[in-house]
């Protein structure tokens, strides 16, 4: 069980603003499944997390928030990230910048997103009472994210881990014995994978 104290700020005093938008920074928090087939279609590999709003009833959406004058916009990024779906993990290179505006069109925001590799789920988080966090498939995501800039950001992570699984699979199909029997696995080991080969043909002895 991970318990970690986290204590959510509060107000907008320390809020970046660029041309009058109000800047927002969030992550695609996301995971390798535990057993990956080589055969698996490339975004079937990972999982994304999604969280409810706390306004029910608008669909999901991946955890954002305001970025503040006295934080890097990665430590914001991991910082929303923790205050809304409690989750910690490795910030990787930014996916992009979004200008978009409310539904009233009375509020202009520049959003920036990242992808988050998680490492740590906690049990305990700022917002657990209001809100749910669900992992689900690169295909469940598209249909149940409602906001469009997001869509966009998760349609970059995808080609972004797909490619990344491509490049592996060359190489790990070049390390496994084409003579062997049956097919190799990716097994998730740390931050990223590795391949087993699988186990060789029983002896003539070993079937007796």
């Amino acid at each position: 069980m991970v318990v970690q104290v986290v204590v959510a700020r509060t107000g907008r005093h320390l809020q970046r603003y660029n041309k009058g938008r109000r800047q927002v920074v969030g992550c695609i928090p996301y995971r390798y499944k535990d057993n990956i087939d080589l055969s698996m279609g490339d975004e079937d590999a990972f999982e994304v997390l999604l969280i409810s709003p706390q306004r029910k009833g608008k669909g999901l959406l991946f955890p954002k928030g305001g970025w503040e004058k006295d934080e890097t916009i990665e430590v914001a990024a991991r910082r929303e990230t923790i205050e809304e779906a409690g989750v910690c993990g490795d910030i990787e290179g930014k996916l992009g910048t979004w200008y978009f505006e409310n539904k009233s069109g009375d509020t202009a925001y520049e959003g920036h997103m990242f992808p988050l590799f998680v490492t740590e789920e906690l049990d305990l988080w700022p917002e657990k009472d209001i809100r749910e966090r669900s992992w689900m498939s690169v295909r469940e995501a598209r249909k149940l994210c409602q906001q469009g800039w997001m869509k966009e950001a998760l349609e970059l992570l995808v080609s972004r881990l797909t490619l990344q699984c491509r490049r592996t699979k060359m190489d790990l199909f070049s390390r496994i014995n084409r003579s062997s029997v049956g097919h190799g696995t990716i097994l998730r080991l740390g931050c990223r994978a590795q391949v087993l080969a699988p186990p060789p043909p029983p002896t003539p002895a070993e079937e007796a």
